[in-house]
């Protein structure tokens, strides 16, 4: 995912997301999300933002780190970057921002680091998910370039 998001609040912001199977571009609003196919001039799909917010609660990444540190977190020490790490279920994700731990549901675990500037700001996290069937997959969300807010509205079909 590589864009600019609002994780103070409702999520909002614009991104493009990648996968192996596709590209896509994401519109977040507080309610609502709309996706479509990268250079589609196509459609926009809207869905509820709660099932489109993925794996990790990016409007909640301090209380995410909390929980990882309440979880017996294991703290490392860099060079400027503090990172902790914890394995998760599904139901500790779900007290810190229930849509995100509904969306984990399917998975047994989830190994999370967080890394976290000295000044307290975190700057990544990083889920390795674990599926009873099925390999790990890995999730990393990647905040820098702090600016100011970016305003976003509803996309318009092209």
């Amino acid at each position: 995912m590589v864009g600019r998001v609002n994780p103070n609040g409702p999520l909002t912001g614009r991104t493009t997301d990648r996968t192996e199977q596709y590209t896509e571009d994401v519109v977040h609003i507080p309610h609502h999300a709309y996706r479509r196919a990268r250079g589609s001039d196509g459609a926009w799909q809207e869905f509820p933002a709660s099932t489109a917010q993925g794996a990790i609660p990016a409007d909640r990444l301090r209380q995410h780190m909390r929980l990882v540190l309440d979880q017996g977190g294991k703290v490392g020490e860099g060079s400027e970057l503090v990172r902790v790490s914890a394995r998760l279920t599904p139901k500790d994700v779900e007290s810190v921002d229930k849509s995100v731990g509904r969306n984990l549901r399917p998975s047994t675990s989830i190994r999370t680091d967080v890394w976290i500037k000295r000044q307290g700001r975190v700057v990544r996290v990083r889920q390795d998910i674990q599926f009873a069937s099925g390999p790990v997959v890995r999730n990393t969300l990647t905040l820098s370039h702090f600016r100011r807010a970016v305003s976003v509205s509803t996309p318009v079909d092209s």
